[in-house]
């Protein structure tokens, strides 16, 4: 069986990273003739922008072989401004090659792109470039390369030479093992080391005279091992690019099992049938009807595929790291039409989805996201040659930010009429650099998993902005923690509406931070000039270190905003006339040194922008009206996820149960609703009185007229499932043990009802059981009910409460919405989930602190009042006894 690899070549821009592709290329047999860079005739620089400019743009593909080795070479752009589509690439290589230098040393996109391939785990081969030129020195470089990146880089060109097993032996403990046994180390035990990162092999030569290039070939085919491919289908997309003829090509690398023509590949949104197999060469492709695991193929037929997309057992990858930081307005010449040129332009942004090109509404012009000048002029030349277009770009302004300083719930709810949703969502600041994370903590006895599934897809559907500026959210971790649907009346685009606006609503109502991108740079310049450097970077609210002076010349190594340093290296060249160079890198977003020029700047206000409301609607009287953001939580209908967390310190409930909780749904909107229902024929007399609102009752319980009972008998009729899903200690056993979980229940109920002398019912849904009729059992001192097929306990509970309202003092322990809603209706008492577990807290504690008095009193024995001769008698009489 043959091996196969896949290996990709990285540089910093002018490394040599062409010209060593070609070496290898040449020296394997695969091309005849050296193409160069400087002769615009290079094997894999395939287009007329890439000779024209002598870089690399694009990522191509070469393939060849070497005795039982399969080789598929990626190519990818050295120059920054083409990040993303090098690390599109990274996703599909199992080695990469990292050519560095020889005269420059390991520069600042070369840590950059060190930093790529640890975090993407992939097995790294060095080499070292331009050792023909004067002054190069390898002693010194691998000194530098161990000291800037890895100190398990290892020069192999010397391979059994003094101290090459010493070196490997230090980098693993099994090595060492191996090495003080038998004095060297096996050639398996080095590939796993490479494999798992553990050693990473150097060598040196140039790639232009073909110096040290055979010995690096042989190196790689030695020291390498084919990955693991299961048989099941599993494919990475990393690519999407159109050939001359239009056809849309999907580029792709099969992880597991084979792909033939015509197959039929899905995932799980499109099913879409492959038209065609290709295996691309540089600029050539030859049509194949099938491939293996292993192989980096282009198909064609799939019009839905996205770079970064996994098919079959393959997952999506996360977005590149490096991502443009600035965004430009797009100017069209004058006599094109915008609604033809949008779709064209959309066809570039597929094959380049980081450009984010989008028509913005509000200021009537096309913005497109972009790294830097060069990917301008790339682009330019794109729009012209394919679709004869001449555009051009304003100056150009920074891509900002936004997080959260703190952790809040945003609601939204969604209630035109025949329309319903609520979403309640937790959003919390995240890690710097974590982007936006997704969770869940709803019960589905709250929210179906349906439904929960759908608020997860609008969540990610779309670029959420914040409410500072309306720049995009990022470092947050939104939580679906809870919401309701209504059983006739919801849609899914009810929920989308609803999770929007609970985004939004939570911004405004939390502490936003505005972000803004930062360079880490690297400025190498003349000594005396680094006092005008420090000086210039202190302007820029940057930071820099001296990290190494020598030959006259230092080098600088900090950070700074990008708006700041962004055309900082014209005046480097000015200063130093020709001598300073300045490497940047992203390095990633950071608090705004400016926030509030910028958001005076921008001039954005989020309450009018209509395109992302941050109210949410409601129904009243057969008809919807808006309600503001800071007034969404007065009007919910789901109890607040925070506020049933929180502990009211310095407050103690009230021990009688026959006053009300926190409403989750506000009694303002229930009383509406018992009027516009129960009493909506007896005439304007009959108005229900209206209370204060959910919010102001928490902290003011309000009044109510007494009615008199029958009797003074308290009944608490306990929703069971409702509230064991409510308290977290229960929720826990919930996913191991149900049983556990209800009995611990029925056990704190049973000790309560010894205190609180009251009768208790938990009832408990029984409704699925086919055939099961209703069931009453006695627990210990309390009442167990399961209630018969296709009777809920809340259906129960309600039966219950409607026919013994008149006879005894009825509380309900619920925290759903709906129920407490029917409940009030009919007169009687509600507990919330977290007041009950606060009441029951609260009667544990009087009754400890009452045994603890008990405890200290002075108590009377009898002994004690005895004459002192009988004290002595029964003491004589123990005395005896004892003897």
């Amino acid at each position: 069986m043959m091996k196969k690899l896949v290996i990709g070549i990285l540089a910093h821009v002018d490394a040599g990273k062409t010209s060593l592709s070609e070496g290898i290329l040449y020296q394997c047999g695969k091309i005849g003739k050296l193409g160069r860079v400087d002769n615009k005739d290079a094997y894999l620089d395939t287009y007329e922008l890439e000779r024209a400019r002598g870089i690399t743009i694009f990522s191509k593909q070469a393939i060849f072989e070497i005795g039982e080795t399969q080789i598929t070479l990626l190519d990818t752009p050295g120059h920054v401004d083409f990040s993303a589509e090098m690390e599109r690439t990274l996703q599909v290589l199992d080695y990469a090659i990292l050519v560095i230098s020889g005269a420059d040393g390991v520069q600042g996109h070369t840590k950059t792109l060190w930093q790529l391939l640890d975090m993407y785990g992939i097995p790294v081969f060095l080499f070292i470039n331009k050792m023909d030129q004067n002054g190069t020195n390898k002693a010194e470089l691998i000194k530098e390369i161990k000291r800037q990146l890895d100190d398990e880089c290892i020069d192999f060109g010397q391979v059994k030479a003094d101290g090459f097993y010493e070196q490997l032996a230090m980098s693993d403990e099994t090595m060492m093992e191996t090495y003080l046994e038998t004095g060297y180390v096996g050639e398996q035990q080095i590939k796993k080391a490479i494999e798992d990162r553990k050693i990473f092999p150097c060598f040196f030569g140039s790639a232009l005279k073909l110096e040290g290039i055979e010995q690096f070939i042989q190196g790689i085919i030695k020291y390498s091992i084919m990955p693991y491919y299961p048989d099941e289908f599993g494919a990475k997309i990393f690519k999407i690019t159109r050939d001359e003829q239009g056809n849309r090509i999907t580029h792709m690398k099969l992880t597991g099992g084979n792909l033939k023509v015509k197959d039929v590949l899905s995932n799980g949104i499109w099913e879409e049938k492959v038209n065609q197999i290709r295996i691309y060469s540089g600029q050539k492709f030859e049509a194949v009807n099938e491939i293996a695991a292993g192989c980096v193929c282009a198909v064609t037929g799939l019009s839905q595929t996205i770079p970064g997309e996994g098919l079959g057992i393959e997952e999506a990858s996360d977005k590149p790291v490096l991502e443009p930081v600035l965004f430009y307005q797009m100017i069209l010449s004058e006599g094109c039409d915008l609604r033809m040129m949008i779709p064209k332009l959309h066809q570039i942004e597929e094959e380049e989805p980081e450009l984010h090109i989008v028509w913005d509404e509000h200021l009537q012009e096309i913005q497109v996201q972009i790294m830097g000048e060069v990917q301008i002029e790339i682009l330019q030349s794109m729009i012209l040659s394919r679709f004869g277009v001449q555009v051009t770009f304003d100056a150009g302004r920074i891509v900002y930010k936004e997080t959260i300083a703190n952790t809040i719930e945003g609601v939204g709810h969604f209630e035109p009429l025949r329309h319903y949703a609520e979403v309640h969502l937790l959003l919390e600041q995240g890690e710097p650099g974590s982007g936006l994370q997704w969770g869940v903590q709803c019960s589905e006895d709250v929210l179906g998993k349906n439904w929960q599934r759908l608020i997860l897809t609008h969540l990610q559907e779309k670029a959420h902005k914040g409410v500072l500026t309306g720049s995009e959210i990022t470092d947050m971790k939104i939580t679906l923690v809870s919401g309701r649907a209504h059983n006739k009346h919801t849609e899914g685009g009810d929920f989308r509406e609803a999770t929007y606006r609970a985004v939004r609503q939570g911004l405004k109502e939390a502490q936003s931070i505005l972000l803004e991108p930062y360079y880490s740079f690297q400025l190498e310049l003349p000594e005396k000039m680094v006092g005008r450097a420090m000086t210039d970077i202190e302007k820029m609210h940057g930071t820099c270190t001296l990290s190494q002076s020598k030959h006259e010349m230092a080098v600088l190594v900090g950070s700074a905003p990008v708006i700041n340093m962004r055309n900082y290296q014209k005046e480097v060249t000015a200063y130093t006339k020709g001598l300073g160079r300045l490497f940047c890198m992203m390095k990633g977003y950071e608090p705004c040194h400016n926030t509030q020029e910028v958001i005076k700047g921008i001039g954005y206000d989020a309450d009018r922008d209509l395109q992302n409301p941050t109210g949410s609607v409601f129904c009243t009287h057969g008809s919807g009206f808006l309600v503001d953001w800071d007034k969404v939580k007065d009007y919910m209908h789901v109890e607040s996820y925070l506020q049933s967390k929180e502990h009211i310190s310095g407050e103690s409930v009230q021990s009688k149960l026959s006053l009300t909780e926190e409403p989750s749904i506000s009694l303002d909107e229930i009383d509406k609703i018992i009027n516009n229902t129960y009493y909506a024929n007896q005439g304007k007399k009959s108005v229900w009185k209206r209370h204060k609102p959910a919010r102001d009752s928490y902290y003011e319980l309000p009044s109510y007229v007494s009615i008199p009972k029958e009797t003074n008998e308290v009944f608490l009729l306990v929703d069971g499932y409702n509230i064991i899903h409510a308290w977290p200690e229960l929720k826990e056993l919930v996913e191991d043990n149900m049983e556990g979980a209800r009995m611990k229940l029925l056990d704190m109920l049973s000790n309560y009802q010894g205190i609180r002398n009251c009768q208790i019912i938990a009832v408990f849904d029984a409704y699925r059981v086919q055939g099961h009729h209703e069931e009453v059992i006695n627990y210990q001192n309390i009442h167990m009910v399961y209630t018969r097929e296709a009777q809920t306990a809340d259906q129960y509970i309600e039966k219950f409460a409607y026919d013994n309202k008149k006879k005894y003092t009825i509380v309900v322990a619920t925290s759903d919405g709906l129920q407490q809603m029917i409940v009030r209706g009919s007169g009687c008492s509600l507990l919330s989930a977290r007041e009950l577990k606060i009441e029951i807290e609260a009667a544990n504690e009087r009754i400890k602190k009452e045994y603890k008095e008990m405890q200290g009193r002075d108590r009377s024995y009898l002994i004690d009042s005895l004459p002192l001769e009988t004290k002595k008698q029964i003491e004589e009489l123990i005395k005896k006894e004892n003897e």
